[in-house]
């Protein structure tokens, strides 16, 4: 394997690695500030309890996350040096918003939450966890901003002189009709993924308690943190289902090989279907392909809302796409690295299977949704059903592992480039990247390796901490009782305005 083959298995390691924690913090952010808000505008103990009981567990993810995430910020300038320098004045905008208007709040704020319990009056403390929530989602915004615009590059255009993109709409960047359709799929992703998670724990406490006998605490702390779980997963699971099908029309504008990839569509059809099992070598230039369920008109209707409406297959797209980078390239006299064995396409069996993966893993989350609606339809009711308790734990894992494939399947989608471009009726831009001239040139396949074993090393060591550290507090469960930490619940004895007193870790 050469450096390019390392550098991109190790950037798909660590990038999906990184994404498992990602959804859980965005989505469990607000859940624990909704959580706290029911507390402090109630009074009821059993919100404070569950705010605390989950507050640990979204502590320990956001550490991981964070510990994760900063790695792949030293990738683009070291193993995707030539990408970065292609793209530094557009790609590096996003980036520096994201540490500066999110980030920074985010990490403060949630150094406020964390010690301020008994230091801030209970509605500042409060508000510090909504600051979390909110900034959360903004630093999604601005880090799906820089992703869309490779998925989609706006407010740009190519230097020939210095042979790089060049931002010229800072605004057309960050309202890119891609990231306005990704930004709510993704919001709505990990949204699916928290509702999970916080139901399937508290369905699996609930049907503990209920057959150990303590049916009033099952009642009165776990049945309300399902029944919220519920709501967000019906709410969220509509959202991803509406944005989807957003994105899918786009996708089919701006990258049409993508969806005739989803699809394993080698020739044009009219009409095409959707498949749902499919066999041959979808490596091989399409050879041997055979799509064994498939239904009618479906794919035509993603793609364009009309069950009718022609879709263009990946041996069409080829020759377009030759055509058009071929004259580009005459056009101004450059050689872009384009030859006959130049495959403008992804990896069909990639891109279709994790398509695939991604909505059907979708059905855990839906059926612990079935399963609560019914189970918990009366007012006031509790199961214990053991059957349902698994169910709550199985459940668990498959929005994170549907949102994983999602972006498999959006990043391996757009080979071969990492930068895709802008096809239409004259041809492409200029502002377009393949893959495998984004790669550092002095990066040798040792290096790469090197990091790669290391990274992935440790990254296994991380995974079995943030699994033992979360397994552990969840089976402690909800505190037997919690009393009010705030400044009014407890006014100084000694001091009359706290000074004296330390700051305290809450957990």
């Amino acid at each position: 394997m050469d450096a390019l083959d390392l550098a991109r298995w190790q950037f798909g390691i660590t990038t999906v690695y990184h994404f498992i924690f990602v959804p859980l913090t965005i989505g469990l952010a607000p859940l624990v500030a909704v959580m706290q808000t029911a507390w402090v505008r109630t009074g009821n103990e059993r919100w404070l309890r569950l705010t605390k009981f989950f507050g640990k567990l979204l502590l320990i993810n956001f550490a991981i996350g964070v510990a994760t995430g900063i790695v792949q910020e030293f990738q683009f300038g070291m193993n995707w040096s030539e990408y970065s320098r292609f793209v530094g004045d557009v790609f590096g905008a996003p980036l520096a918003m994201e540490a500066l208007a999110a980030f920074f709040v985010e990490s403060t704020f949630l150094g406020l939450w964390i010690f301020g319990w008994d230091r801030l009056p209970k509605r500042i403390h409060l508000a510090c966890i909504w600051a979390v929530a909110i900034a959360t989602n903004l630093s999604a915004y601005f880090i799906l901003a820089a992703n869309s615009w490779m998925q989609h590059p706006v407010g740009t255009t190519f230097n020939m002189e210095t042979g790089r993109a060049e931002m010229t709409d800072v605004v057309a960047v960050l309202t890119n009709p891609t990231l306005l359709a990704a930004f709510p799929h993704t919001i709505a992703a990990a949204f699916l993924t928290a509702g999970t998670f916080v139901a399937g724990i508290a369905a699996w406490w609930m049907v503990r308690l209920a057959r150990a006998g303590q049916v009033a605490t099952a009642r009165d702390v776990y049945r309300p943190a399902v029944v919220l779980g519920l709501v967000t997963m019906l709410v969220s699971g509509a959202g991803v289902a509406l944005s989807g099908d957003w994105q899918a029309k786009l996708m089919f504008q701006q990258q049409p090989a993508k969806m005739a990839a989803a699809e394993g569509l080698c020739t044009s059809q009219e009409g095409a279907p959707f498949s749902i099992l499919a066999i041959g070598d979808l490596t091989n230039d399409c050879e041997g392909v055979r799509h064994l369920l498939e239904i009618p008109g479906v794919t035509s209707f993603l793609a364009t809302g009309d069950f009718d409406a022609p879709i263009r297959g990946v041996e069409e797209l080829q020759e377009q796409y030759t055509q058009w980078i071929t004259e580009w390239d005459e056009a101004n006299g450059v050689s872009s690295g384009v030859d006959d064995d130049t495959r403008f396409y992804p990896n069909l069996a990639v891109t279709y299977w994790s398509f695939r993966l991604m909505i059907g893993l979708g059905a855990g989350s839906a059926a612990l949704a079935l399963a609560a609606l019914w189970l918990l339809r009366r007012r006031g009711a509790v199961t214990d059903r053991p059957w349902f308790a698994l169910l709550g734990l199985v459940a668990i894992p498959t929005p994170f592992l549907a949102s994983a494939f999602g972006w498999i399947f959006t990043e391996m989608g757009r080979q071969p480039w990492v930068v895709a471009p802008n096809p239409d009726a004259s041809g492409v831009d200029g502002v377009w990247l393949l893959t495998a001239r984004g790669v550092s040139e002095v990066v040798s396949p040792g290096m790469v390796l090197f990091s790669m074993i290391g990274f992935t090393l440790l990254y296994g060591v991380l995974m079995v901490v943030w699994f033992r550290l979360m397994k552990r507090y969840a089976v402690q469960g909800v505190a037997d009782t919690e009393h009010d930490p705030s400044p009014e619940a407890n006014p100084p004895a000694d001091d009359a305005d706290g000074s004296d007193r330390p700051l305290s870790f809450a957990y």
